[in-house]
């Protein structure tokens, strides 16, 4: 059920997103990878674990890494971070102890990052102009 509930929300914000107008805005995708990869942050904090503060920390700003690439070279950078995140997602207890974790959260944003890693690709490739770097 969390996997469900994951890739509903995504596609939640997918439709708000293209009906507010905020994805047509390069950064809106990237800035999602950055908040979805500062929960773990946020956990290690909650669960009051320095080392795990420090892993998630150091994994946090991996994939901001990855949003500013994808902002600035390529949106496919930002669709497969995101992707990507939601596999580190599936495999994160096995990477990290992490006491602050909720156990339904890994399920919950392996569907959400998926959802939206393959919804921005499915834009990506719809619009090329989404492909346009900044300079």
């Amino acid at each position: 059920m969390n996997y469900v509930i994951g890739i509903g929300l995504s596609l939640v914000v997918a439709a708000f997103g293209r009906w507010s107008g905020f994805d047509r805005d390069r950064s809106f995708y990237p800035t999602i990878l950055i908040v979805v990869a500062l929960y773990y942050v946020l956990f290690a904090v909650m669960g009051g674990s320095t080392q795990a503060l420090l892993i998630e920390s150091t994994i946090m700003l991996a994939f901001a890494a990855f949003a500013v690439a994808g902002f600035k070279r390529s949106l496919w950078l930002a669709a497969a971070a995101l992707a990507a995140h939601g596999v580190m997602d599936s495999l994160h207890a096995h990477l990290v102890t992490n006491p602050g974790v909720p156990e339904w959260w890994p399920g919950f944003c392996l569907g959400y990052d998926v959802g939206a890693g393959l919804w921005l690709a499915l834009i990506i490739k719809a619009d090329g102009r989404a492909l346009r770097a900044v300079r």
